[in-house]
């Protein structure tokens, strides 16, 4: 009997440990979406700067027109995605969605296209499903991070694939929506969209002096871009470590709250043994005392 309440006793101590470690990695979770989700927010006044730049810059007659026959010849450059996944579990299904949804969206695709991976899980993914792996990358642990990643994105494929005009670039990631609710969803950064140049181009600038640009308009132009696939990629990454950091919530709390459950049955089950005990024992006291008591009378 003993044995039985030590071994619930452990098993209770056991589960109240794992509740606080669950708990303590809900709170980093919660944490790490504020200062992601933050993050996304300040990055926005530098994107409107950069896409600010690139409208004075498709609004002047010799870049415009240089990108409108660059749209009218056939795509012959190299077609590179980069994915962004994590490197830890404890994040539901998120590595499986955004590798799902990558796999379909690149087969649809003629050609081939050769796969920068971050994160060590959604890396096993796409291998288990046969795509073209170019490289892998670690997913960053904090918004300091992201810089170095994305500058590391970028000089690896300039330097294996280039990034020029006859390039194409895909980002594929999870976007937070509401609460704990993340989707995969899927952007092309190159060849720049014909509709996005446009409404670019027709964007008024924001006071009455006309912008000049230094070093020639074709040099400011690919400088500008470049800034754009830097931002493109810093905003892919912070929304997909939201989104990580949501799912791995959501499960902490489907854990905690099993936890929970786990315990009440535990201490149920340790109360009923432990009663169990202690009325045997009241029943041995009894017994012997009418063992005693009628010994007594038979004198």
């Amino acid at each position: 009997m003993s044995d039985t309440t030590a071994t619930l006793r452990r098993k209770i101590d056991s589960a109240g440990d794992l509740q606080s470690v669950v708990r303590t990695m809900k709170t980093l979770a919660a944490s790490s979406i504020g200062q992601y989700e933050a993050s996304v927010r300040a990055l926005a006044d530098y994107s409107r700067t950069v896409e600010l730049g690139l409208g004075a810059c498709l609004r002047a007659p010799a870049p415009t027109a240089a990108v409108e026959t660059e749209e009218a010849r056939p795509h012959v450059g190299v077609r590179s995605a980069v994915v962004f996944g994590s490197d830890q579990g404890l994040v539901g299904q998120f590595n499986e969605r955004v590798a799902d949804h990558a796999v379909a969206t690149l087969a649809a695709l003629p050609g081939e296209t050769h796969i920068w991976a971050v994160g060590e899980r959604v890396q096993a993914r796409l291998a288990d499903a046969h795509m073209g792996l170019a490289g892998a990358f670690a997913v960053p642990t904090s918004v300091k991070a992201i810089t170095p990643l994305v500058g590391q994105i970028l000089v690896e494929s300039e330097s294996r694939h280039g990034l020029d005009e006859d390039s194409e670039l895909y980002l594929l990631y999870n976007r937070p929506q509401s609460g704990s609710v993340y989707a995969p969803v899927s952007q092309r950064l190159l060849p720049l969209d014909a509709g996005w140049r446009r409404d670019l181009a027709a964007r008024p600038w924001p006071t009455r002096s006309v912008p000049e640009m230094m070093g020639g308009r074709m040099k400011m132009l690919r400088a500008l871009v470049h800034e754009y696939l830097f931002v493109s990629l810093f905003r892919a990454c912070a929304e997909s470590l939201a989104s990580e950091n949501a799912s791995r919530l959501a499960a902490m709390q489907r854990a905690d709250t099993n936890i929970d459950e786990l315990l009440e049955r535990l201490k149920t089950a340790f109360q009923r043994v432990r009663q169990s005990g202690i009325d045997e024992e009241l029943f041995d006291v009894v017994a012997g005392f009418e063992a005693l008591a009628g010994g007594e009378a038979d004198q």
